[in-house]
């Protein structure tokens, strides 16, 4: 078992290198100059020049590559181009607790409850409820986030008055409560994102694992549905179920762009969409790279309780 995770861990990093590779080599062919954008269009040629040379754009391709991955390896992201030199690392410090809280708060509640829907789900299959659920989770794939929360704020905002549309003010010092009813309709938009995921997949995955041999045997046994469920089968269909909540926790992390721009709330997201408007590619570079290590982080974790769960993995001849 140990080969095979430090085999994950090693197509981790190397997967990462090279989305930095892509992404760094990306950057470069996009129009426009760094050192020109900075300026603005009425700086002269020595001094496009001289910034140039100050931020390294005239070394070779990949020298500039390897010092910017050097520096972030060292958790130095650089400065930002369009806010006057200010560190990224400062930039990010004003927004990463709201991206942070609110993805705590949406795994914390809806993962569970999403789970605990889909297992009920396949305990009674085929009944009023399946049918109800599955109709409910087929209707939220298809709904957009913002169609989503369109339907939250008026519901709850406009008709109810019982939450606000825009999310503002500071959350220093909030308990998690306080954050709870600070990012209310955020969080609950986002659980009825992730719950039409993994309300399917948490069924498909335990009903995959119904149809084999062994639970067969114990149902001719007249062991109960339930214990079957939660005492054999569910261990067994771990596996694909971690997949797919580590799925939606590095969507939760970098793909809520939307959210975040429709109830007005800075996080990180929106400060990669900034920094795309006003072409910093330094600050792209960065968040690009931290979004891209956390989803293969996480798909790691998933990988390693997929083997732990799973001996057929650790022996799989």
């Amino acid at each position: 078992m140990f080969a095979l995770i430090m085999r994950r861990l090693g197509i981790g990093i190397i997967t990462i290198l090279a989305v930095s590779i892509i992404f760094f080599l990306m950057l470069k062919v996009l129009p426009g100059d760094a050192a020109q954008i900075k300026l603005g269009q009425e700086a002269t040629e020595a001094n496009i020049a001289a910034l140039r040379a100050k931020l390294g754009l005239d070394q070779p391709i990949p020298i500039q590559y390897w010092n910017w991955l050097t520096s972030f390896l060292s958790g130095d992201l650089g400065v930002s181009l369009a806010s006057d030199g200010v560190p990224i690392t400062t930039l990010m410090a004003d927004r990463y607790e709201y991206t942070l809280y609110v993805t705590l708060l949406t795994a914390a509640i809806g993962v569970p409850i999403s789970l605990a829907l889909g297992i009920l789900a396949a305990m009674y299959p085929g009944t009023l409820y399946d049918r109800i659920l599955t109709f409910v989770s087929v209707t939220l794939v298809a709904a957009p986030e913002f169609f989503v929360a369109t339907i939250l704020v008026i519901i709850f905002a406009r008709t109810l008055g019982v939450s606000d549309a825009v999310v503002v003010g500071s959350i220093e010092g909030m308990g998690i409560f306080e954050l709870l009813e600070h990012f209310q309709l955020v969080v609950a938009a986002l659980c009825f994102v992730i719950a039409s995921q993994l309300i399917r997949m948490s069924r498909a995955a335990v009903l995959n694992v119904m149809s084999s041999p062994y639970i067969e045997m114990a149902i001719l046994k007249g062991v109960s549905r339930k214990r079957i469920i939660l005492r054999h089968a569910l261990f067994n269909a771990i596996g694909p179920i971690v997949n797919v909540v580590a799925l939606n926790l590095a969507y939760l992390v970098s793909g809520v762009v939307v959210l975040e721009v429709f109830f007005a709330y800075s996080g990180l997201a929106t400060l990669m969409v900034q920094g795309v408007q006003t072409r910093d590619f330094i600050l792209v570079q960065g968040l690009g790279m931290i979004f891209c290590a956390v989803y293969v982080v996480l798909m790691l974790i998933a990988d390693v309780a997929s083997i732990v769960s799973n001996p057929r993995l650790r022996h799989p001849k």
